[in-house]
């Protein structure tokens, strides 16, 4: 018969360390699971996003805090963090606060992110293209001058006029002002038969336009030295004027679309025309403070024309676009038929005549020979002739 095991009964000691165990491995669990359920406090604390945002180590030291959800508003950040019920991690019933997570703003930096909400197209720089900041750079000191000289010219004008000096009746002073008004509405509709070389040779008009627009201004100008010429010199300058308002307005659109990335070309425009208009009103302030110290009018125009035609220059030299027209198409081919490549966008239109204004007669593109040339009689041009009806040259 086998030796039976008999079972020995467990010591006091013996159940006392299993109890232990136990308790010890229960123990863990629950503090296991309540640090899975609330954040690290270092790893919180001590994360680059945590400094960032500007997160103290006391809202995170124990477990009391259990962080929910972040949030995002006019660009603050908000953390939504919960009491935890009876320190079980779970704090379903925990009153709910709202942390801000940013340190606010110096009064220095939020001047900044108005003005910048006012001149620069949500998501800048990366909603627009790189050609975008030269151009309206030079946008902006164009209009500077612009506004500086509309000073001046209207000063001249009114004293032409006899506003200021009360030569004539204020009944026809009012309307050498609506004829002067109305001559240029004139020009503004026939200039409009431009067409799509509003779209495609809007470089060469934007010049143009801006060079009408300081001509306009200089005859302006010149009505002060005959203001018995006033409403002729007042007509022709207005009409020289509102042509140059035709193209910058039929030019703004594809050149702001150029540098619009996405969907923003209303956004780009809008900031565009308010950079403009802020230069616009420092130049006239200026003007307005130098005008009463009676400067020569040959010397400030002369001055402020420069400065005008230049900047409109540059600006124009800036604007890169994506479309071939006949100037940029000549500079590519010119190009890859001395070099062997074709040259890159910015090339392309940096190398672009901008002087050649497309109102003027274009030279027709030869190719080949003439005729007379080709064929020297008309027996060598009737035995190659069957060769032209079959391939129907």
């Amino acid at each position: 018969m086998p030796p039976m095991k008999l079972k020995q009964s467990p010591s006091p000691q013996t159940l006392a360390t299993s109890q232990d165990a136990r308790l010890l491995a229960r123990e863990t669990l629950r503090i296991s699971a309540n640090l899975a359920s609330s954040p690290a406090p270092s790893a919180v604390a001590s994360s680059p996003e945590a400094r960032n945002v500007g997160i103290v180590d006391e809202q995170f030291v124990d477990a009391s805090l259990r962080l929910i959800c972040c949030e995002e508003i006019n660009g603050r950040r908000w953390n939504y963090v919960v009491d935890n019920e009876g320190g079980n991690g779970r704090g379903r019933n925990g009153s709910l606060r709202a942390v801000c997570s940013q340190n606010p703003q110096a009064p220095v930096d939020e001047m900044m992110s108005f003005i910048r909400s006012y001149v620069v197209p949500e998501g800048f720089p990366d909603s627009v293209t790189p050609s975008y900041v030269p151009y309206m750079t030079w946008r902006a000191l164009k209009h500077f001058f612009g506004g500086a000289m509309g000073v001046f010219t209207t000063q001249t004008l009114l004293n032409s006029v006899g506003v200021s000096r009360n030569r004539s009746a204020p009944g026809a002073v009012a309307i050498n002002w609506i004829l002067k008004d109305g001559a240029g509405r004139v020009g503004k509709m026939l200039f409009a038969r431009q067409g799509k070389k509003f779209d495609y040779d809007l470089k060469q008009l934007r010049l143009a336009g801006d060079l009408l627009m300081e001509l306009g201004a200089g005859v302006e100008l010149a009505t002060a030295a005959v203001p018995h010429l006033f409403l002729p010199l007042a007509c022709a300058a207005n009409v020289a004027k509102n042509v140059a308002a035709v193209t910058s307005t039929s030019t703004r659109t594809p050149i702001y679309k150029a540098f619009a990335k996405g969907e923003n070309i209303g956004d780009v425009t809008a900031k565009g025309e308010c950079v403009g208009n802020i230069a616009d009103l420092l130049g006239t302030g200026l003007s307005i403070m130098i005008s009463k110290r009676n400067p020569s009018l040959v010397t400030t125009f002369a001055l402020l024309s420069c400065g005008y035609v230049f900047s409109s220059y540059q600006e124009v030299k800036s604007v890169v676009l994506h479309t071939l027209n006949r100037a940029r198409f000549s500079v590519a081919i010119d190009s890859f038929l001395k070099t062997g490549r074709v040259p890159s966008l910015q090339e392309g239109n940096m190398k672009e005549n901008i002087f050649s204004f497309p109102w003027l007669e274009d030279k027709p593109i030869v190719l080949g020979s003439r005729f007379k040339d080709a064929f020297q009689d008309a027996g060598s041009y009737l035995s190659i002739e069957p060769l032209f009806e079959v391939y129907s040259f």
